[in-house]
């Protein structure tokens, strides 16, 4: 039988690890107090809905992930340019597309102040998420473990692009 210094001990310990992972789920002070960037292109939460492709909406306005290896634009190995489908800003070249096996389209290269980057600390660690930046539509994240010559790899998400061969 449990006694009530043991119930108040667990209910405590509990309380606190409860504490702790909304911790991990809720912006920092520091994000809180950030300002908001500004973006050219602005659009209501029902005008983004109605321009975008549902799966395309959850991607570029609510910060999802398709799933790996279910874009055309892995197989696409024409020359060209990849842009925002939310905006149409080019945004990677295809000179700067490699193949990195994650199932998403990955780039060592964003076209020259194309994206803007932004700390993402969600799903229990800490990245660099990658946005448009005209529009601010999320695209994907960079991370460290790229080809040559920058040793970057911006994984994108394909519902997030659209590609206009050359």
């Amino acid at each position: 039988m449990m006694s009530r210094r043991n119930t108040l001990l667990r209910l405590g310990a509990l309380s606190g690890l409860l504490a702790g992972l909304r911790g991990l789920f809720a912006s920092t002070p520091a994000q809180a107090a950030a300002p908001q960037r500004v973006y050219e292109v602005n659009k209501t939460d029902a005008e983004w809905k109605a321009l975008l492709r549902p799966e395309q909406y959850q991607v570029l306005r609510k910060a999802g992930t398709e799933r790996p290896h279910t874009s055309p634009l892995n197989k696409e190995k024409r020359t060209g340019v990849y842009s925002c489908a939310a905006c149409a800003l080019p945004l990677f070249s295809s000179s700067t597309k490699f193949d990195s096996g994650t199932g998403w389209p990955s780039f060592w290269q964003p076209l020259d102040k194309a994206v803007v980057e932004e700390t993402d600390s969600s799903l229990f660690m800490t990245r660099t998420e990658i946005l448009c930046r005209r529009c601010g539509g999320h695209l994907g994240h960079v991370f460290k473990d790229g080809p040559r010559p920058t040793g970057l790899r911006y994984c994108m998400n394909g519902v997030s692009l659209t590609f206009a061969a050359a």
